[in-house]
């Protein structure tokens, strides 16, 4: 077994799905393994609700992966999205007198403004910049341009605080070591759209079991990034509203649930089968299909800004295991009016294995395989030793705080686009900022003390008395010369 593998985790509102793979020379990504844990008691609307058994779930993905691959892991790479995750647009600007060239430290310092902003109850995890001011002209990258006036406009990706703390926390109870926290839907929409989608401008929609993510791209930029909380299963729950199990209804909604069918193929005389002894009206199950299916529909439209509905050329891209619904593309079609409906079913990577969930192509592992592309450190531990005790205790190969000490001192402003900080991170962050802070008091107050004393002895050097005493001095030097001779 290769002891060089990345291991990427989703957490899910149905599931949390591990995987691990190795990154080839060429480029493509070998699956090694790939677990699953039902979350669906623990994480709601793809947000951590019950840390304990979320960090059960996620103890139990970490030691079935560490069984399949007999090897430790040491850290794990971390999708973030669900619920309250939004984008706000911010514009910071700054005035340059007499016309001065824009340096990076100009660029950085507009940066480092932005992300201090303040939101009720929520905080940046990610911020992307839009364009750049400069006087009237928009550029992408102002440096080495004079104006007298400069405009930074970005994007910030917000996060309820209490979301953010629940789910550091669930990985610090459960003992895993994060490498990366990345915002899941730049880590899928790397993977699944082309270069020429998100320059001519797109829409990506993620349509999960409980929440429908929404992304926004122009011009090679993320403009717009939502998620609502309507998904698959709210499909599931009407259906069950005919009095079904949710399991039966799921069975019935993958069975017979279409997302568009034609007024005149419905024959009004034909049931489905509930059970044994009930049936539902064909019309009335098509109507509920329908029904809230336009609904999330009309939710997705109502995201994309309306400076972008009408330049969306590279069309709508649906991804997900929503996605699997029949005549999706017709829906949106019939909804939204743009003709070009593209189904990712898979990612763009090159990717080998032999699991079948992998090489299903159903678009439900996009998201973590997205995830694992992105890992560039290895998280292979030690190799596990051969025991026929279950029950044995194993000790997980950790990395020390000193391994992560560089990577973790990152100040928000060097963070690379979509990696969201860990709270370890922003810790360290935080205090080497405020050591950098106190270091620049310290030389400031001893820059001061120098200036005070240097002024101190010029103002007494220039004193009457001083001058008057210097004079006396020379005076009486003077005479005892004249003595002499």
């Amino acid at each position: 077994m290769a002891k060089d593998f990345i291991v990427a985790i989703e957490l899910g509102s149905s599931k949390i799905t591990g995987i691990a793979g190795k990154k080839n020379l060429d480029g493509s990504i070998q699956v090694l393994a790939c677990v699953k844990e039902d979350s669906s008691s623990c994480i709601r609307k793809g947000v951590v609700y019950n840390i304990d058994k979320t960090a059960q779930c996620l103890t139990n993905i970490i030691n079935r992966l560490e069984k399949q691959l007999k090897t430790g892991i040491t850290q794990v790479y971390v999708g973030v999205g669900g619920q309250s995750i939004r984008s706000i647009r911010n514009l910071i600007a700054k005035d340059l007198p007499n016309g001065m060239q824009v340096t990076q430290d100009m660029v950085i310092e507009l940066m480092d403004e932005n992300r201090n902003m303040k939101y009720p109850d929520q905080q940046i995890i990610d911020a992307a910049a839009q364009e750049y001011r400069v006087d009237s002209q928009f550029q992408l990258d102002p440096v080495g341009i004079q104006c007298n006036r400069i405009e930074g406009n970005f994007l910030n990706i917000l996060q309820r605080k209490s979301f953010y703390a629940n789910l550091n926390k669930c990985f610090e109870t459960a003992g895993i070591n994060i490498a990366e926290l990345y915002l899941a839907p730049l880590a899928l929409a790397d993977s699944v759209l082309t270069e020429a989608e998100r320059r001519s401008g797109c829409a990506l929609v993620d349509l999960g079991a409980d929440t429908t993510t929404v992304s926004v791209y122009s011009k090679n930029i993320l403009r717009h990034l939502a998620v609502i909380p309507l998904g698959a299963n709210n499909i599931t729950k009407d259906i069950a509203s005919l009095q079904m199990e949710e399991s039966d209804a799921e069975k019935m909604k993958l069975k017979y649930a279409s997302a568009f069918t034609e007024n005149n193929d419905i024959d009004n005389n034909m049931k489905y089968s509930i059970d044994q002894d009930r049936q539902v009206e064909t019309r009335k199950f098509i109507e509920i299909v329908e029904g809230r299916l336009e609904e999330i529909i009309a939710n997705v439209w109502c995201q994309v800004p309306e400076e972008f509905c009408d330049k969306l050329l590279g069309g709508i891209i649906l991804t997900g295991g929503g996605s699997n619904l029949r005549d999706i593309e017709k829906a949106f079609q019939n909804y939204t009016h743009i003709d070009k409906i593209r189904i990712a079913k898979f990612v763009t990577q090159t990717i080998t294995s032999t699991i079948a969930e992998i090489n299903a192509h159903d678009a439900m592992m996009n998201t973590v395989l997205g995830l694992l592309a992105k890992g560039d450190i290895n998280c292979a531990g030690s190799e596990l030793p051969l025991s026929n005790d279950l029950f044995a205790n194993q000790q997980r190969t950790v990395i020390t705080p000193e391994t992560l000490e560089q990577r973790r001192a990152r100040q928000a402003s060097e963070t690379p686009a979509g990696v969201i900080r860990t709270a370890e991170e922003v810790r360290r962050a935080e205090e080497e900022a405020l050591r950098k802070k106190e270091e620049e008091e310290r030389q400031a107050r001893e820059k001061a003390e120098e200036e005070a004393r240097e002024a101190a002895r010029i103002k007494k050097e220039n004193s009457f008395w001083n001058k008057a005493f210097k004079g006396l001095k020379e005076f009486g030097k003077k005479m005892v010369e004249e003595d002499e001779e």
